[in-house]
């Protein structure tokens, strides 16, 4: 009877201890936008409590989850706020400190939790955002990192990305130039999107948008996708279709029908295909001056040609270097140009391709991104995602919902591609080669037509 007793106690022993420590890290991340706003994300096994504080000069996020083997005790940081940061094991809790390097208060500090998505293969997550003295988390801004759900892409993933898209000035007077249909139809895609799936041809009124920055990761990223940050205008409705709206800035909006086929195969689609970057805007910079805007003007173009031959009816935003809206143009009007391409030809389809940048030179890699405006938005990302990393070896980053301009104003469904960094050097080789491009595009067109199948 007392063996029993015993071996009842010994099972309840470990149950309780196994239920305290449930949640473990696996991973702690950082990265860095171009606004300096530092984001630290903990990776967690199971959901778990946490809190933050300020002790003097450190930054505390104590997280209730024991720390994994794996996760290093220490790391360094490139950020104006921190050069470093030591996760402690407290056995039944970790704590992830920070010393700072400017004297910040409660209110240059956000908190806030992700849950586990199966569907993009995420952990559970705790998300620290520390601002720069001269800004504040509390004050309403625009800031490009931002809690997830709400942000303008998704400052959370595999690995820390930092943003280097130069941010144009706005235009005085810009150029009134609408993109032009190239030759042999070859023009036109915005960048990248997801789409609002709508019965009708609606004009949505243009919601404030942040500034638009690329990112990835932890991240972020240069680049055209910016996140909106126009004032909202007065619509102007044209009997005529397409219907054109007055947008914030001197840009036009051009709405198409609001119409869009997702099945029947490739023959007879209209889709559009958004270089990135362009002109004034180079993109992100290899260690070797190889500029983005070259390397996705070259993999567009091979797209291009393979979803013609498959009867599909390519359009692209850009067929040669160049601005889409005009030089020095403010990013809204840019954006706006690449969203109008999509638009003015009632695209069933909008994919904007990018390569991506981190200030960690180790990261690589595929990613894609989407905005639920429609069911079929995440169906393109993953489409085309799948293809990527089934067929590269390279790491998959997985497929993210984001708030980019481009995917979420355009009205049809669309994706946001990032094909490696050109910040990796192995892969900045690869992406100069053509080996690279061709195959990157051959899986893109693939990807394309499986989601249409």
């Amino acid at each position: 009877m007392r063996k029993i007793f015993v071996l009842i106690a010994l099972a309840c022993s470990l149950l309780v201890c196994a239920a305290a420590q449930a949640a473990q890290i696996t991973d702690v991340k950082w990265g860095v936008n171009k606004e300096e706003v530092l984001r630290f994300v903990v990776d967690l096994t199971d959901n778990a409590g946490y809190a933050v504080d300020i002790e003097g000069s450190v930054l505390n996020l104590t997280v209730n989850a024991s720390k994994g083997s794996q996760v290093a005790a220490q790391g360094n940081v490139k950020s104006t706020l921190a050069t470093s940061y030591q996760v402690v094991d407290k056995e039944h809790y970790t704590i992830v400190r920070v010393p700072l390097r400017q004297s910040l208060s409660e209110s240059h500090y956000k908190s806030f939790t992700l849950k586990q998505d199966a569907q993009t293969n995420r952990p559970f997550r705790v998300v620290l955002d520390i601002m720069p003295a001269q800004r504040s988390v509390k004050a309403p801004t625009q800031s490009s990192v931002k809690a997830p759900a709400q942000t303008t892409a998704p400052v959370v993933s595999n690995r820390p990305v930092v943003s280097s898209r130069p941010t144009r000035p706005a235009a005085k007077k810009p150029a009134v130039t609408q993109p032009s249909t190239p030759a042999k139809s070859t023009a036109s895609a915005a960048q990248s999107g997801t789409s609002v799936k709508s019965s009708t041809a609606a004009v949505k009124q243009p919601m404030p948008a942040p500034t638009e920055t690329k990112q990835t990761t932890i991240t972020s990223k240069k680049e055209t996708k910016q996140p909106e940050k126009d004032k909202e205008k007065k619509e102007v409705k044209n009997s005529t279709s397409p219907k054109v709206v007055n947008a914030s800035s001197k840009q036009t909006k051009i709405v198409g029908n609001g119409k869009f086929r997702t099945s029947g195969g490739l023959s007879g689609k209209i889709i559009t295909l958004d270089a990135g970057h362009g002109g004034s805007d180079p993109g992100a910079i290899g260690s070797d001056g190889t500029k983005e805007k070259n390397i996705t003007l070259a993999i567009t173009k091979a797209v291009k040609e393979l979803l013609e031959k498959k009867g599909a009816k390519v359009y692209m935003t850009r067929t040669t270097d160049v601005d889409v809206y005009g030089p020095n143009a403010s990013d809204a009007d840019e954006l706006q140009a690449r969203v109008n391409v999509g638009e003015k030809y009632n695209s069933d389809l909008f994919v904007s391709l990018h390569i991506n940048s981190s200030v960690n030179k180790n990261v690589g890699g595929f990613s894609t991104y989407y905005y639920p405006k429609t069911s079929n938005d995440l169906r393109i990302a993953k489409s085309i995602q799948d293809q990527l990393t089934a067929n590269f070896g390279v790491d998959d980053l997985g497929v993210r919902q984001a708030n980019f301009y481009v995917i979420k104003r355009i009205s049809m469904p669309a994706t946001l591609v990032e094909m490696c960094f050109i910040s990796n050097e192995k892969e900045l080789v690869l992406m100069k080669g053509k080996w690279f491009q061709n195959k990157t595009a051959r899986l893109i067109a693939a990807g394309i037509e499986k989601y249409f199948a």
